[in-house]
């Protein structure tokens, strides 16, 4: 049970509204309070908000009374403090405590355990980069050993050549990677492989990318001076050109050596690499994108340049053109298209949804090839913005042969699309490349799920809701009219559920997830319950509109879907067809903000804003949400206990309801609960270690249940 407001606590709220300190609570106090409140957490009001000048007076007044208790003008102290009491607003301590908690439980776990635990989070990740770094080390000593122990390389060009071609060998694995990581087609193909995604995790390519540069740019200028300042200096000295001669055919001066195709080849090539890292700093890429796109044209004729430089085999067969020939190939592909994408017109409208963020939907011709999956994302270019800028955006959803995005005004091309929308102007068409990426490949392997993601970046899983929200209803739509066909033609009053090969079957399983067909079987339960942490509400706002899309699906059918049948619906259950919406999705949403209020006053506004709910205003005042937002870290115990405990109750339900009936194979995939995570490590290795917790649970009580904790990055 949460820990609830302390008596000092609450002495401390009614000390801070009660002004004058004359003993009472006024009501102007209280609103005195919330205005102060309000210009502390949203100095800018939102339309939700209910400081808003479009907010009715009403709606202000309905809160202030709710919190006052009394339609007199003041309370006493006294009876107030009881009110307060009853709100069961958590304590402000209860984050300290909640911190406590699951460090303690992490430290009194065994050391096996947090192995795993960590393992799970960390591990798959671990092991990529030990995989490059092992690479990186085995060429390295492969060409140290070879150019330290051969005679002629060190009697001819000294140490230089050592450090060079140890270099050259470190840069073979790397340069692989390096251009392996720009390529957005294996990023997606990669995806489609849960092992391989998790081994593989080219979600955080760009963070991946700017490392391995570093890397790559810090031996490739090892190479070069190891060449400039060691082996060329000493295989042009008079006293070692019988040895060069021995190896090379000629004699050599340094001149020779700079002006020779690995000479001048790799100069140029490291010129270009230092142009691309100068332009791709992050004051030249906020100052103008355009410059750091194009700057990173120069890749091809360097890495063209990469390719000549060992054609010349001096020391070696050339290698580096072996390890750069199939990314490079593929990068080139990808950008050829997508120059021609962007001369192929998508039509397109805008609209500005608020002062920070634009809905842009476009129309996919028939002729435009577009494999969409829940949770992918484009390469959106707006021409009359800027013909050279492509950026990445989440597709909010896909319906009726029209994709949307949600953008936010967040950095100066984005700033300049919300005003070219702000001044009336008309999108007339798009440029797209994508979809890429598909998070979660594994998601539909599981009736039951949990998400719990951290930040902004796990909102593409929203997309993935509200695409099996819109899949499941369009499906039970069909089922429906299909229904009502069959019921004309017959005389049997029951409903049966579909067979394989009849329309309804097949309507059904007309969708984009077709690799799938059980994933969005419309007749199956399925729950998903879905926890987003952020630091700040604002963060929320961004996709406020999807998720309140998601919620109303589910608030508008029932508070929780019915249990799933084995074989066919009851009588009684035909009225959930009267519904435009499938009763067997159930999507619970809940947000946490962990931004902390010292202020005992402001914490408490805060909670008692984001429960006031009214008919004509569902969502919060607070954050504009219709879902429920907690406060602080969230329970990770209290959560899994209630889920557990409602995983419980579902199996005894499905087996009174379906009897000798239960399909056990069925049955067993019910016990299943798909756990995925996106966010920081402490909390992933909290969670992990209380799926396993919860399902040796399972295995003690003889329910089966098992929760398999699965990391993802929905980025």
């Amino acid at each position: 049970m949460p820990q609830s407001l302390s008596d000092e606590e609450i002495q401390e709220f009614i000390k801070s509204i009660d002004y004058n300190n004359d003993g009472y609570v006024a009501y102007k106090e209280v609103e005195r309070k919330l205005d102060d409140v309000a210009n502390e957490i949203d100095p800018v009001p939102k339309k939700h908000n209910l400081h808003h000048h479009e907010r009715k007076a009403s709606d202000r007044h309905n809160f202030l009374r709710s919190v006052l208790g009394t339609d007199e003008d003041r309370i006493p102290n006294d009876d107030f403090a009881t009110k307060v009491r009853q709100w069961n607003v958590p304590s402000l301590q209860q984050e300290h405590q909640k911190a406590k908690e699951a460090s303690d439980f992490l430290k009194h776990l065994s050391w096996s355990r947090k192995l795993r635990s960590w393992w799970s989070v960390e591990g798959p990740q671990v092991c990529f980069i030990g995989l490059v770094v092992a690479m990186q080390l085995a060429f390295g000593l492969w060409q140290l050993v070879k150019y330290l122990t051969t005679s002629p390389y060190t009697a001819g060009w000294g140490w230089g050549v050592v450090v060079a071609k140890t270099s050259a060998g470190v840069l073979y694995p790397t340069m692989f990677f390096l251009v392996l990581s720009m390529s957005r087609w294996f990023a997606t193909f990669a995806r489609h492989f849960y092992h391989l995604s998790q081994f593989i995790n080219w979600d955080r390519s760009q963070s991946f990318h700017i490392k391995i540069s570093l890397v790559a740019m810090a031996f490739a200028t090892l190479h070069v001076i190891g060449h400039l300042t060691g082996s060329f200096v000493f295989g042009s000295t008079a006293s070692r050109q019988d040895v060069v001669t021995s190896v090379l055919g000629q004699e050599m001066s340094y001149s020779d050596y700079v002006a020779s195709r690995p000479g001048w080849t790799g100069i140029t090539a490291l010129a270009c690499f230092y142009l691309i890292g100068l332009f791709s700093m992050p004051p030249v890429r906020r100052g103008s994108y355009e410059v750091f796109q194009l700057a990173h044209l120069m890749m091809f004729p360097m890495i063209a340049m990469l390719i000549v430089h060992g054609t010349r085999g001096i020391f070696q067969w050339p290698m580096l053109g072996y390890f750069l020939a199939f990314p490079t190939l593929l990068v080139l592909v990808e950008r050829v298209r997508r120059v021609l994408l962007g001369f192929k017109k998508i039509p397109a409208r805008l609209v500005v949804l608020d002062e920070e963020t634009v809905e842009i939907t476009m129309s996919i011709p028939k002729t435009h090839w577009f494999p969409y999956e829940a949770g992918q994302y484009i390469l959106l270019q707006v021409p009359q913005v800027s013909f050279f800028q492509w950026h990445p955006f989440t597709i909010s959803i896909v319906s009726d042969g029209e994709a949307q995005v949600h953008i936010k005004a967040d950095g100066d091309w984005t700033k300049r699309l919300r005003d070219f929308g702000k001044e009336g102007k008309d999108l007339t068409h798009v440029g797209i490349d994508g979809p890429f990426g598909a998070p979660a490949q594994r998601f539909y392997d599981f009736d039951y799920t949990i998400v719990v993601g951290a930040g902004i970046g796990v909102t593409p899983f929203s997309g993935i809701l509200s695409h099996m929200q819109h899949a499941q209803d369009d499906q039970w739509r069909n089922i429906r009219r299909a229904s009502r066909a069959s019921s004309r033609r017959s005389s049997v009053s029951g409903l049966q559920r579909p067979q394989p090969g009849s329309r309804a079957h097949s309507t059904a399983e007309e969708s984009n997830d077709a690799e799938k067909p059980e994933a969005h079987d419309p007749l199956r339960h399925r729950r998903c319950d879905f926890h987003w942490i952020v630091k700040s509400k604002n963060n929320l706002l961004w996709f406020s509109d999807l998720l309140n899309e998601i919620s109303i699906s589910h608030f508008t059918t029932v508070q929780h879907s019915p249990i799933f049948r084995a074989h066919s619906f009851e009588q009684r259950q035909l009225q959930d067809y009267k519904t435009k919406r499938n009763p067997n999705l159930d999507i619970r949403i809940t947000t946490h903000v962990t931004e902390k209020r010292k202020k005992i006053a402001t914490h408490i506004y805060r909670h008692l804003l984001e429960a006031h709910r009214t008919p004509s205003h569902p969502k919060s005042p607070l954050t504009g949400l219709i879902n429920p937002t907690e406060f602080g870290r969230p329970d990770l115990a209290g959560i899994l206990h209630n889920h557990y405990e409602d995983m419980l109750r579902l199996a005894t339900e499905r087996k009174q309801a379906a009897g000798e009936s239960l399909d056990e194979d069925l049955d067993e995939k019910k016990r299943r609960v798909g756990v995925f995570f996106c966010g920081p490590p402490v909390i992933g290795e909290e969670l992990a270690a209380r799926c396993e917790e919860l399902t040796l649970r399972g295995r003690a009580d003889d329910s089966g249940l098992e929760y398999r904790f699965m990391i993802e990055v929905f980025g």
